[in-house]
C-alpha cells in the first residue's frame, strides 16, 4: 500500500513551523482506496504570504484540532505504508517531526514523484506539480490545498505506475537503492559516477553555480552522508532543494583534497560553505621604520593591506618569537614592544641601547635586518610527494620559503633535480596560513614523503 501525502504549513522547515492541513490518499497500486483530510491548528500565526498562497486563514484553523490530537490517526494511516509525495523529503520531514513530538516514531520507505517523474517521463520542461498536472491533463481545482494536491499527486502516481516500463519504482524501493533519500532534483547518475577515492566534490544549483564544496577520503561515501537522516531544519531543507548536479575532482590523497577544498572555497565562495571562508591566522610579525629612522619589529593583529614577515596563531606565539630574536641579535625589547614599562631597557646586556638614542639607526637597523633574514631563513622549502590519482603518477605539493606555492601531479619516474624544474610541473595557487600549516603538519607526521630543497 502507498500513502500519498500532501501538507500545508506555516513555513519551510519543520522544527520552527506548524502544519495547517494534512491530506492522505491510500493507494493500492491501482486506485485510491481511502482518503483522509483535516485542517490543523498550528497554534501560531499563519504568515500573510502563506495565507495568500493557500487560502488558509487563522480563522479557518482556530477551531481545528492541534496536530497532537490527530497524530494517532495520521500515524496509523502511514505506518507500514510507502510514503509518497511530490518532493517527499519536505512532507516527510514535517510529518515525522511532529509525530515525534506527539510520541510516535514513523519509519517507512519513501517515494518522490518529482524524482520518479524525471525518470519515467523524461524531457519535460518542468516537474513542479502544477506544471506536470497541466502537461498531463490532471485537473486540480484546489491548488496549494492539501486535499487537492494529494488527489492530483495520487493521479500522477497512477500514471507513473502505468508507464514505469523500466521498473524505476521497484528499483527505488530496494533497500540498497537509497534513492528516496536523494534531493528531488539530483539525478541518481551523478551519485553513481562518484568515485570511492579521495577528492573534492561540488554541489551545483539549477543554473550550474557551485553552492557547496566539500572534500573527502571517500567521495561517494561522504556525499551520501549529506542526504542521510531527516533533519527538519530550514538550512538543510533549502540546501537539499537547491542541489541539481554534482561534479568532482579526483585528488589522489586526502591532503591534496583538503588543500584543493580550501582553494576552491576561497575562489568560488559557495553559498552553503561556512568554514574556511574567514580562516586566517590572527597575528603577524611586522617590520616598520619609526620617525627617528629606527626599524622596529612588532606583533600585531593581521591587517588586510600589510604583509607580515611571519604569521602566528596567538599573540603569545609572536611574542615568544620576538623574544628569541631580541636575545640572538641584541635587539631592543622596547623598540620591539616587548618591554612596555618605563624601567631601564632589560635587553641592552651592557651594550648601548637604541631606545635611548645612544645606538645610531644605521647600526641598529643592520641588526634588525639580520634578525629578519634569520626569520626568513627558518622558513623551509620542501615538497610533499605522495600517491597520485593513478599508479603511474605522484601528487606533489610545494611549500617555498614557508609559503604554499602550488601543487600538481608528476610522473612516477620524475626526479626533481632543482626547485625550478619541479615548479615547471606544478600549478601555482593562492595560499593562506591554513594551507601552509596543514601541509607543514603533514610533513612533520610523514617526513619520509618530503623532498627538501636548500
Amino acid at each position: 500500500m502507498y500513502a500519498i501525502v500532501d501538507i500545508e504549513t506555516t513555513g519551510g522547515h519543520a522544527n520552527a513551523n506548524g502544519i495547517t492541513e494534512v491530506a492522505i490518499c491510500l493507494h493500492d497500486g491501482n486506485k485510491v482506496t481511502q482518503r483522509y483530510s483535516t485542517l490543523v491548528n498550528p497554534q501560531r500565526d499563519i504568515p500573510v504570504y502563506i495565507r495568500a498562497l493557500t487560502g488558509i486563514t487563522n480563522e479557518m484553523v482556530q477551531t481545528a484540532p492541534p496536530f497532537e490530537d490527530v497524530a494517532a490517526d495520521i500515524y496509523h494511516l502511514l505506518h507500514g505504508k510507502i510514503f509518497v509525495a511530490h518532493n517527499v523529503n519536505f512532507d516527510f520531514s514535517f510529518i515525522r517531526h511532529h509525530l515525534q513530538v506527539a510520541g510516535y516514531d514513523l519509519q517507512c520507505n519513501k517515494l518522490c514523484t518529482v524524482r520518479l517523474g524525471r525518470k519515467i517521463m523524461p524531457g519535460l520542461p518542468s516537474y513542479s506539480l502544477g506544471k506536470l498536472c497541466h502537461y498531463l491533463g490532471i485537473e486540480n481545482d484546489s491548488r496549494h490545498r492539501a486535499a487537492g494536491d494529494a488527489e492530483a499527486t495520487a493521479t500522477l502516481f497512477s500514471l507513473l505506475l502505468q508507464n514505469d516500463s523500466e521498473n524505476h519504482i521497484t528499483q527505488a524501493l530496494k533497500q540498497r537503492s537509497r534513492e528516496q533519500v536523494l534531493p528531488p532534483n539530483l539525478p541518481k547518475q551523478d551519485i553513481d559516477n562518484l568515485p570511492y577515492a579521495p577528492g573534492v566534490y561540488y554541489f551545483h544549483d539549477e543554473k550550474g553555480k557551485v553552492i557547496y564544496v566539500g572534500k573527502a577520503r571517500n567521495v561517494k561515501k561522504r556525499v551520501a552522508s549529506h542526504f542521510s537522516g531527516n533533519n527538519a531544519g530550514y538550512q538543510r531543507q533549502e540546501f537539499l532543494r537547491n542541489i541539481h548536479h554534482i561534479s568532482f575532482q579526483d585528488c589522489g590523497t586526502e591532503l591534496v583534497a583538503f588543500v584543493l577544498e580550501a582553494i576552491e572555497i576561497k575562489r568560488l565562495w559557495p553559498k552553503y560553505n561556512r568554514s574556511l571562508k574567514r580562516y586566517e591566522h590572527a597575528y603577524g610579525i611586522y617590520a616598520f621604520e619609526d620617525q627617528r629612522g629606527y626599524m622596529r619589529l612588532a606583533v600585531d593583529k593581521r591587517r588586510k593591506m600589510a604583509a607580515p614577515l611571519y604569521t602566528c596563531n596567538s599573540l603569545l606565539d609572536g611574542r615568544n618569537i620576538l623574544t628569541r630574536l631580541i636575545d640572538d641579535f641584541e635587539l631592543c625589547p622596547k623598540l620591539c614592544f616587548i618591554q612596555t614599562n618605563h624601567e631601564p631597557c632589560t635587553g641592552a646586556g651592557g651594550h648601548v641601547c637604541a631606545c635611548e638614542g645612544i645606538e645610531n639607526p644605521d647600526s641598529y637597523n643592520q641588526k634588525v635586518q639580520w634578525a629578519i633574514d634569520k626569520l626568513r631563513d627558518t622558513l623551509p622549502t620542501f615538497a610533499i610527494r605522495d600517491e597520485g590519482r593513478r599508479n603511474d603518477e605522484h601528487s606533489c605539493i610545494l611549500i617555498e620559503k614557508g609559503q604554499f606555492y602550488g601543487m600538481g601531479y608528476i610522473s612516477h619516474y620524475f626526479d626533481a633535480d632543482s626547485l625550478d624544474q619541479l615548479k615547471n610541473h606544478l600549478t601555482p595557487y593562492p595560499g593562506n596560513d591554513y594551507i601552509r600549516n596543514m601541509v607543514s603538519n603533514y610533513a612533520m607526521k610523514y617526513p619520509e614523503r618530503m623532498m627538501v630543497f636548500a
